[in-house]
């Protein structure tokens, strides 16, 4: 096996065992082992192994806070004894709704040179590894985190799957950094970011006998988003915060507070791909549901969308009746109404909207400019929302229309302010009852656990794109492969998805309809906003649109069957005593692929598969194993029975 080339400033060439010796912990069923100790130089290290074989090399641990550093010159001392974590969660929507979290506690505390101290909290569970730091006391002066040393250290032979991270204030009306990129895949671990901005999470590796996915969770607004940064020379990540440009209302870029100052956790999922995408360390790790949020109004479901069809100027009255008509056809409790409603509609008259749509069991979902001196985006309304006073009335009056939730668009990147203002913005719109999407937006990292009414985020290239290039509708197909096993692992994603025949404009879909039904079962999210208009929803097949009336609005558990990142997937989720099922290719050549029933306790199964012609479907009842051949970027989904 080659060794990985340690350019870090703490992976010294030479490592001898020292006075303070090494800490291990392992995962409850051994699997799993993490290594934390002290190189001849007193940094802090950790590695860690998987079934025997090295996964992460010696890579460093430590931070640099501006009245401490703790980069070298450390001790170390374990704290307590060993815990066992177990924790029982219910989640609202997500992969899973019961979930039982299980791993092993240990305690590390780094001593500095001038005796300050640092707490290095680990845990290892069956799926991976987990870390955060804490700075505990009690110090009323408020000071910056400057430099967090966490590093990734790898074998050279590693491959990794991550997407780049977009260069602040770049992009359309200075929108970037969104997480609407496209991952490079296979490529060697340790590649510099053609951006120079580093790598998003979750991002995906590939090394000897497991596959790893890193991310973080835990995000209480007292610091900042992180990413991962390479410079090309060696497979070393380490933990990167944000270009400095990523900040608003002049507020902290940089983890900026008092003591006690508290890190999120690390996340590092081990294993199978089975593992990998059936994980939910994402939320595991994620604080609990916050007890002033009472669920009863929190309801899932789908949504119609006429803005991913028709653009701006489908933002008006009588056509938003369309689309409140189609979701009360299609019994989905949801109807998104994008840009510029508070001009094209109004106030007045979006109150008498919710009215109607209140008198279809549809509820109204209202667009939102972030605004800010953070865009420059024209869309309202905006400025609505900048102060938790403008966004209380704001808000309270939302409420008062009849109106169920929130999409807020155009954030400012990664910094500490920017994650202060999401959580500002999530605890408001709970006090009144307002579900949240957020878009052009970080990654969520686990707040749909602390936040049921988090419904869904987008930090993905959706559909959109799709509709906007033909460059992406060609890569749709891989693009829509790679986000089982990456963006959408832990947090929901509004990729909006779902058109099953046709979309105004230049760009051609390459995709088949087979695999844009299977979306529906393949993506998660709280709420599903489905890209398709009323005329092309009633021009499918109504065994089609009864599939997509009759899925279910959340999933109970999920089973990975078969696939690999960029070109295929096989997938299961449940609901109630049902298992559904959503395959697609991601691939140039057909891709045969076979489910065995038996798996999920059924003699067969329902199937949606492409039809012979072009935009067509097939419907088909299967008795015994399941075989396709899927085309080319095409799909197929079901039920088994």
């Amino acid at each position: 096996m080659n060794k990985p080339i340690f350019f870090f400033l703490f992976l010294f060439a030479s490592l001898r065992v020292l006075a303070a010796p090494p800490v291990v912990l392992s995962s409850p069923d051994r699997k799993i082992a993490a290594r934390i100790f002290l190189n001849e130089a007193g940094s802090a290290l950790y590695e860690i192994s998987y079934l025997g074989k090295q996964v992460l090399y010696p890579s460093a641990l430590g931070l640099k806070r501006e009245d401490g550093d703790f980069m070298d010159g450390l001790t170390m001392e374990p704290v307590g004894n060993e815990l066992t974590i177990t924790d029982k969660y219910n989640l609202l929507h997500g992969k899973k709704k019961n979930v039982t979290y299980t791993a092993k506690e240990r305690t590390i505390r780094l001593r500095n040179k001038a005796g300050k101290t640092l707490d290095v909290v680990f845990r290892t569970s069956n799926d991976g590894v987990a870390f955060k730091y804490m700075l505990l006391g009690n110090d009323p002066v408020i000071r910056k985190i400057e430099k967090e040393y966490t590093a990734f250290a790898f074998d050279t032979a590693t491959r990794a799957w991550i997407q780049p991270v977009a260069v602040a204030k770049s992009g359309w009306e200075a929108t970037n950094p969104s997480y609407e990129e496209y991952y490079e895949q296979n490529i060697q671990a340790g590649k510099e970011s053609p951006t120079q901005s580093g790598w998003v999470y979750p991002a995906l590796f590939r090394t000897g006998n497991a596959w790893v996915l890193i991310t973080e969770a835990g995000m209480d607004g007292n610091y900042c988003a992180t990413r991962l940064v390479s410079d090309g020379k060696s497979p070393v990540y380490q933990i990167g915060f944000p270009d400095p440009r990523e900040v608003i209302f002049g507020k902290a870029l940089v983890p900026t507070s008092t003591l006690p100052q508290v890190s999120p956790w690390r996340i590092i999922t081990i294993g199978s791909l089975k593992t990998i995408t059936e994980s939910t360390l994402g939320t595991d790790l994620a604080a609990p549901q916050k007890e002033n949020i009472p669920t009863d109004w929190i309801k899932p479901g789908k949504a119609s969308w006429s803005w991913i069809i028709s653009k701006d100027d489908s933002i008006v009255y009588n056509e938003q009746v369309r689309y409140i008509d189609l979701a009360h056809q299609m019994k989905w409790p949801y109807c998104l109404i994008d840009v510029n409603w508070d001009r094209n509609i109004g106030y007045d008259k979006m109150k008498e909207l919710s009215r109607y749509a209140a008198s279809k069991n549809v509820g109204l979902i209202l667009w939102y400019n972030s605004a800010g001196d953070w865009n420059t985006v024209k869309y309202t309304p905006k400025n609505k929302l900048l102060t938790k006073e403008a966004r209380d009335a704001e808000f309270a009056q939302l409420h008062e229309m009849g109106i169920k939730g929130v999409k807020i668009d155009f954030f400012g990147g990664d910094g500490q302010s920017v994650i202060q203002y999401y959580i500002d913005i999530l605890e408001s719109a709970a006090k009144h009852q307002l579900l949240v999407n957020f878009h052009g937006a970080t990654l969520p990292r686990g707040w749909y656990r602390t936040y049921p009414h988090l419904m869904t985020a987008e930090a993905v290239l959706g559909f959109e794109m799709v509709t906007f290039t033909q460059n992406g509708a060609d890569k749709q197909a891989n693009h829509c492969a790679m986000l089982p096993f990456t963006r959408n692992v832990f947090d929901p994603m509004d990729f909006t998805p779902v058109n099953l025949t046709s979309y105004p404009g230049s760009s051609k879909r390459r995709t088949s309809a087979g695999f844009e039904l299977a979306l529906s079962v393949l993506f998660e999210s709280g709420i599903q906003h489905y890209a398709e208009s009323p005329g092309g929803m009633n021009s499918v097949p109504a065994y089609v649109r009864a599939f997509l009336t009759n899925l279910p609005f959340t999933w109970e558990d999920i089973r990975f069957i078969d696939g690999f990142p960029g070109e295929y997937i096989v997938l299961a989720r449940k609901a109630g005593t049902r298992w559904y099922f959503a395959a697609i290719n991601g691939t140039a050549s057909p891709k045969k692929i076979t489910i065995d029933p038996k798996q999920f306790g059924a003699k067969g199964a329902y199937v949606i598969a492409d039809g012979a012609e072009a935009g067509g479907f097939r419907e088909s009842n299967v008795a015994g194993a399941i075989t396709v051949e899927l085309a080319p970027a095409g799909g197929v989904t079901g039920y088994f029975r």
